[in-house]
């Protein structure tokens, strides 16, 4: 294990389980270019999700809405989160590990 993943271990203050659900992120900050997309979580926790997904275009500080678990549009149950990305790293396969941390509920 190499020292980034340790600090990465140390910085989590809950356990995450593997759970699949889908998930929408969107940008908050108006000055990015507007994506939407449908992703599929592979793990969270009380905090946080992470997800992967090939496109590049989230980095970390960048804010995001997050519906989760997005189930379809007008679902009156659906939970909308603002929440921040926290660490991106490169997978193999041209796709990025994305995790967040939630913030606050919308």
């Amino acid at each position: 294990m190499s020292n980034g993943e340790n600090k990465r271990s140390e910085n989590r203050t809950s356990p995450r389980a593997k759970v699949a659900r889908k998930l929408r992120i969107r940008p908050s900050d108006l000055d990015i270019e507007h994506f939407e997309e449908v992703l599929v979580s592979t793990n969270v926790s009380k905090q946080g999700i992470y997800f992967q997904r090939r496109l590049d275009s989230c980095r970390v500080g960048l804010r995001l809405f997050v519906t989760y678990p997005f189930t379809f549009e007008n679902d009156p149950l659906k939970t909308e989160y603002l929440a921040e990305v926290v660490c991106v790293e490169q997978l193999p396969d041209d796709k990025f590990g994305v995790a967040i941390r939630l913030m606050m509920t919308i």
